[in-house]
């Protein structure tokens, strides 16, 4: 019997509760948010369950909401594959702005190491129990996030750039 949308909801309502919400279908993924403090508990309970069978993490990535309210200005995304039934979900776990945190999946998913290292160095998200948690591709001198909207998007000190060639000035040449 092929898994549907409806049982991985069931399932997650009856074990989870309020915990798990806004459920929602787009196109052949099946998203839903999750309580930042039940994650490691809702991925392992995807993993480990013998119907539901998510056993391979494809992606995770941090998202920057700033105009949300400050509970709400980072999101962890997680993507999970069923591959027995070839059934994909998207996992949202929305964290406080002022203090980004959440608990690491690498000891569920192995592969979750270096994306929450990469999630890390772009978005400053803490991932609690990491156990190598430092930046992967930036300097380890750098003070700030490249990914959060108040990064500035280019370098106000470059003198090598005429704005005109980039379409950034509305003077006719």
């Amino acid at each position: 019997m092929a898994l549907e949308t409806i049982q991985i909801q069931d399932k997650l309502t009856e074990t989870f509760g309020e915990n798990v919400s806004h459920y929602n279908q787009e196109k052949d993924i099946f998203s839903f948010e999750v309580a930042a403090d039940q994650i490691t508990a809702v991925i392992l309970f995807l993993k480990n369950d013998p119907e539901l069978r998510f056993h391979f993490l494809t992606d995770l990535c941090g998202v920057h909401y700033p105009d949300n309210e400050v509970n709400r200005q980072f999101a962890v995304v997680y993507h999970l594959h069923n591959w027995y039934e070839n059934k994909r979900i998207r996992i949202k776990a929305f964290i406080d702005g002022e203090n980004p945190k959440i608990r690491t999946i690498s000891n569920i998913f192995l592969s979750s190491n270096w994306m929450e290292r990469e999630t890390f160095d772009f978005y400053g998200i803490d991932f609690i129990g990491h156990p190598q948690l430092k930046r992967i591709l930036n300097m380890d001198e750098m003070i700030s996030f490249p990914m959060r909207k108040e990064f500035p998007m280019e370098d106000s000190g470059r003198t090598d750039k005429d704005d005109r060639f980039f379409g950034r000035t509305t003077d006719n040449y």
